[in-house]
């Protein structure tokens, strides 16, 4: 689909492995400034895509673009106009798009019955109708030659959490606009989604410095350790490159095993298994 050639034969130590997998391949990153978005345009980059890198912070989204050797723009994906018109510059500057990765997203942690109008529309805005504004906008574009777009979504879209149910509903969505998008951009452009669990990022730092926190993290993840972005970056390298040339529309959990978990019964049945 893209990405160079799909009969290609990648040698080499395993560092190198997929080395060349995206040569010529120009890829739009938001929310690239930091976390997973920082680790996806390096990680592509790596692989030999040109990247644009666009984040609400201008000075983080320049950052990555200078690691990167690829071009930065600072932008609020909720204003959709202006968000748009990014989009397009980020296209010019790059000589076209191959690949879309939807990555900008905010969270906030409250009771149900606390969130205000305005925390929910912000959550809604950025999370999933940003989703919604690139791929309209990047549709055409991708569709010229065949594309790719690759959603972040996360594990929260599958299994709602406490105290964030507007980001989980706004997650929850993104799947599902992935299904739809999948369905009625095909066969010029695939698009799919990746659902990332608890993974260690600037973000989530805090929590995984705690040793009770990340310790009962570690022990309800079967994999038995807390993710990395590097990880979550490496199945977005995988969809959006020909390795991935006959998968669409589909939605890739990146949670280490955590989702497989019965929390009401493996706990007794482990010390019943001794």
């Amino acid at each position: 689909m893209t990405g160079g050639s799909p009969g290609s034969s990648p040698g080499g130590s395993p560092d190198r492995l997929l080395d060349g997998l995206l040569h010529g391949e120009k890829v739009i990153i938001t929310g690239g400034g930091s976390g997973i978005g920082r680790a996806t345009a390096m990680r592509m980059h790596a692989h030999g895509a040109r990247v644009a890198v666009l984040d609400l912070h201008g000075d983080a989204a320049a950052e990555t673009a200078e690691l990167v050797d690829g071009s930065g723009f600072a932008v609020n994906v909720a204003e959709t106009d202006n968000f748009e018109r990014v989009l397009h510059e980020a296209v010019d500057a790059l000589g076209g798009c191959t690949s879309l990765v939807n990555n900008a997203g905010v969270g906030n942690l409250k009771a149900f019955t606390s969130y205000s109008d305005k925390e929910w529309d912000l959550l809604l805005n950025v999370n999933l109708k940003a989703v919604f504004t690139a791929t309209r906008a990047l549709g055409p574009v991708l569709a010229a030659d065949g594309g790719s777009i690759v959603n972040v979504a996360s594990a929260s879209a599958l299994r709602p959490t406490r105290g964030e149910a507007p980001y989980c509903a706004a997650k929850a969505g993104v799947v599902a606009l992935t299904a739809s998008a999948a369905l009625e951009l095909a066969p010029s452009v695939r698009v799919n989604c990746v659902a990332p669990g608890f993974i260690d990022t600037p973000l989530t730092a805090g929590a995984v410095a705690e040793p009770a926190i990340a310790d009962g993290l570690i022990e309800r993840t079967p994999l038995a350790r807390i993710g990395t972005a590097d990880e979550v970056a490496d199945v977005v390298v995988f969809l959006c490159s020909p390795m991935a040339r006959y998968v669409t529309g589909q939605t890739l959990v990146v949670d280490g095993g955590s989702l497989l978990v019965n929390a009401q019964a493996d706990p007794l049945l482990r010390m019943l298994l001794g």
